[in-house]
């Protein structure tokens, strides 16, 4: 595998962040709100990677009126209490250190809105490594993996970075498949939220941060 890439897109929950606990807290606390029975926790951790409101509609079985209410729930919720209940997987600190030492892009691509994701990226110190934070947008309109790639890969064009070999790194098929549709690899990560499934179309697989490095730089 080609291995020097010019630019370099991370998701954040599931590959960054384990940012489970606050999610499913804050999913819970949505749930109850609205009246409407809590799933298991197994099923509320599978709502942690894609864009929340698409997994109100697609696993909670809601209308476009009731994911957009129960967004409405959600969000301020997260803010106030789930955002920063979460923790950086050992490694990936010195990982992103190392991508900004060297001199290589990088932004983050992330279905959750940019608002939350600088919080977290700040309040763990990670933030300074970035050159762009690219997300959903805060009505999470735009919040298709495959949107906010592109989104990514133009801001980081428009300041002057090289976009001709990038790679995507994620935990989950949408990391993959949003990737793909912009004609951009990825490397999945197995420590997400992701089944081993979810890895199909990826070109390497890392199983740590050292095994990430080594994906990225070898």
């Amino acid at each position: 595998m080609r291995r020097d890439f010019s630019c370099i897109l991370f998701d954040l929950d599931g590959t960054i962040i384990d940012s489970a606990p606050g999610i499913t807290a804050t999913l819970d606390y949505t749930f109850r709100t609205l009246g409407l029975p809590v799933p298991s926790q197994a099923e509320l951790v599978a709502f942690v990677g894609p864009p929340i409101i698409d997994s109100f509609r697609e696993r909670a079985g809601m209308t476009f009126e009731e994911a957009h209410r129960a967004l409405e729930i959600y969000k301020p919720e997260y803010l106030a209490h789930g955002v920063l209940d979460a923790s950086v997987y050992p490694g990936l600190g010195d990982v992103l250190k190392e991508i900004h030492e060297r001199g290589i892009p990088l932004s983050l691509a992330t279905s959750k809105p940019e608002k939350p994701a600088r919080m977290i990226l700040a309040h763990y110190e990670l933030l300074q490594y970035f050159d762009e934070i690219t997300g959903a947008s805060e009505d999470e309109v735009l919040s298709a993996k495959a949107d906010i790639v592109a989104e990514a890969l133009s801001r980081l064009e428009a300041i002057g970075a090289d976009v001709s070999r990038p790679v995507m790194v994620g935990d989950r098929h949408h990391d993959v498949m949003g990737a793909t549709a912009n004609g951009v690899p990825t490397i999945f990560v197995r420590w997400g939220y992701g089944p081993p499934a979810e890895e199909v179309g990826a070109i390497g697989v890392a199983t740590d941060a050292a095994t990430l490095r080594t994906q990225l730089f070898a």
